[in-house]
């Protein structure tokens, strides 16, 4: 009975310190991003990923590696009964994930009935891919890269017609790009983010920058010729102006059009210069490196802060 009711407690807290994190780096996320998120850019797809899905990570971070080994260690077996402020804190932060968990399972949901829906009625195309390919017999004109875990690109009778075979290889080695990037796993993982920031505009504009940045890595990563690049961006083009105007899919769907500006996509693409370099990356490499050297040559002292801090918020709760 002690063992579970010390079990219990420390979950409590743990579910506490979790939504306390969370709220504390989404704040920051929101003020910091502003910035960044008033003009244009060249940030990565990898920063604005990280961005977006900092606060979850780094409660989920702390909660394992620094307040689960310092309750371990510091909080003695014969443990209080839960107060209801503790177990109102606790509700909420379960609550939090929980309704993130259903938001992503239902984007997976919707993904695959719309994937299983489009191949009921495709047909195999007989190309060169790194997946199988479908096509569609629907005139609206749509490549997609459906599926999480089991990917498959679907391409519309509408863009097999309008689009001459190079475009087409163009637009297929594109979505690759999107298979190789894991792209569908990164839009299904900000989707189930268990944080406060979800249903913010930060949130929404932080992913629409993810989109953008993704649509240009993958595009990079697709057309690795002049020839390529230019047949990729004829092909946007063309699809580009038989798309009506909509928002990007909110689920696990990789789309050729979906997401960045198409006109900034060609500039790119018909550029004759190489593509820019990554800069920065001994800099950040170095920062990890120190981080992670601070961290485990302070770690027992860090829990034994966390184990104080965890006192200071059980007794001053109301």
């Amino acid at each position: 009975m002690t063992d579970l009711r010390y079990t219990l407690h420390g979950a409590a807290i743990a579910l506490v310190w979790f939504g306390l994190i969370n709220v504390a780096v989404a704040a920051v996320v929101a003020v910091a991003a502003r910035d960044e998120l008033r003009g244009e850019t060249n940030r990565s797809a990898a920063f604005w990923l990280t961005l977006r899905l900092l606060p979850s990570m780094t409660a989920i971070a702390f909660v394992i590696t620094l307040f689960a080994p310092s309750y371990w260690r510091y909080e003695p077996r014969a443990v209080e009964d839960l107060d209801l402020s503790l177990i109102i804190g606790a509700v909420a932060a379960t609550l939090l994930i929980a309704v993130a968990a259903v938001r992503g399972w239902r984007a997976w949901r919707r993904a695959a009935s719309r994937a299983r829906a489009w191949l009921r009625v495709a047909r195999p195309i007989e190309i060169a891919a790194a997946i199988p390919v479908y096509e569609v017999p629907i005139d609206a004109p749509m490549m997609a890269l459906a599926g999480v875990f089991r990917p498959r690109l679907l391409v519309t009778r509408g863009v097999v017609d309008a689009l001459t075979e190079e475009e087409l290889r163009a637009g297929i080695a594109h979505e690759i790009g999107h298979l190789r990037a894991r792209d569908n796993l990164k839009r299904l993982a900000m989707r189930a983010a268990p944080d406060v920031l979800v249903s913010t505009r930060t949130a929404a504009a932080i992913e629409a920058r993810w989109a953008s940045a993704a649509e240009h890595d993958a595009d990079r990563a697709g057309a690795a010729d002049k020839a390529t690049r230019c047949a990729l961006a004829s092909a946007l083009v063309k699809v580009a102006k038989l798309t009506p105007l909509s928002t990007p899919l909110g689920e696990p769907i990789s789309t050729l059009v979906d997401g960045g500006d198409i006109a900034s996509r060609v500039h790119r693409l018909l550029d004759d210069g190489a593509p820019p370099a990554s800069v920065g990356q001994l800099r950040r490499l170095s920062t990890a490196v120190a981080i992670v050297g601070t961290v485990v040559l302070s770690y027992s002292p860090l829990l034994w802060l966390v184990h104080e801090a965890t006192e200071l918020i059980v007794n001053t709760l109301p």
